[in-house]
């Protein structure tokens, strides 16, 4: 067996990471983990993305020589390249399409922030894609609700709405297997200060007038009047009007004055990893995502009994550290 330091930490010629850069990242997010973390294909999943995430926003970043690689390319490349997962790499391509089937199936909270008028929202944009969401994410392992809504909403925007929070206000939408719960957080001044504490996952944040984000017409949904894509927007619309109808703002609309829909950070370049001076580099630790409810059919039939080769980690262990 060969063990978890090998050849120089050089790129090699076409780009691909060397195996010293694999193993690091396999002891370091897969090996390194809690117990419980190891005992199914779905976790092991969420540690390779974490790993994912780790290479390309800083080995990539840091040297640019690296290959960048899509999620499951990567899982692909640990699979082959690291000792403890190199058994299950024949089977790759069923285990990735189980977790894909997986995470659509994992909770998601976030909040809706509303300025003091009740006139505009704020929107964050992926860092590929060119949708608006609110911000929002999956909920970890054992994590409440309301806590993983100020989690998601402090590392895509950099601010705290716990104080604003109220458990008992949210809107909830199921999407296939997906629960969605999105908390009402109203009267946050429009000068406050955003900019996303995690790297490479918000293009930008802005604040929206909602009567500019209504449908263009019934047949298109999925865009506002001002042609942004609203994908995860436009479903809670409708709600959320009727909250505002049976709420007073702190601050009376101005409806003399039409408040334009503002961007209050973007990135500098989200094409080439470049952002703004903004952003707080801040490293976040993710905890393994929240499983579905029992009652659900998880994904992974053939892999449900799946167990780590205790052996092999330590083998693998012990080889690095007696080098």
């Amino acid at each position: 067996m060969s063990g978890l330091h090998r050849s120089s930490s050089a790129p090699l010629k076409n780009g691909l990471p060397p195996q010293e850069l694999l193993d690091d990242l396999c002891s370091r997010f897969v090996l390194n983990v809690p117990k419980e973390d190891q005992q199914s294909f779905e976790r092991i999943l969420f540690l390779v993305e974490y790993a994912h995430w780790f290479y390309e926003d800083n080995s990539v970043e840091n040297n640019p020589s690296l290959k960048s690689f899509t999620l499951k390319e990567f899982t692909s490349l640990l699979f082959n390249n690291c000792d403890v997962l190199r058994p299950y790499a024949a089977h790759i391509d069923d285990i990735f399409k189980d977790f894909t089937s997986y995470k659509v199936r994992v909770p998601v909270t976030g909040a809706i922030i509303l300025d003091e008028s009740y006139e505009r929202c704020l929107l964050v944009k992926g860092w590929k894609g060119t949708s608006w969401s609110f911000p929002r994410g999956k909920k970890n392992k054992d994590e409440e609700d309301h806590t993983c809504a100020v989690r998601e909403v402090l590392e895509e925007t950099g601010f705290d709405v716990s104080k604003f929070l109220n458990n008992d206000e949210y809107i909830e939408m199921i999407f296939g297997q997906q629960r969605v719960r999105l908390y009402i957080v109203a009267g946050v001044k429009d000068d406050t200060t955003f900019a996303p504490l995690t790297k490479k996952e918000i293009s930008e944040i802005a604040w929206h007038r909602l009567d500019e984000l209504q449908p263009a017409n019934n047949d298109v949904i999925s865009r506002g009047i001002t042609g942004l894509k609203l994908y995860m927007v436009a479903p809670f619309l409708a709600s959320l009007e009727a909250w505002i109808s049976a709420h007073q703002p702190p601050v009376a609309p101005k409806s003399h004055m039409r408040l334009k829909g503002i961007s209050v950070w973007k990135a500098k370049n989200s094409s080439t990893g470049s952002s703004s001076s903004m952003v707080t580099e801040i490293q976040q630790t993710k905890s393994v995502a929240e499983a579905p409810s029992s009652d659900m059919m998880g994904p992974g039939k053939s892999f449900r009994n799946f167990r780590f080769d205790t052996n092999l980690i330590f083998q693998a262990m012990e080889t690095a550290f007696s080098s």
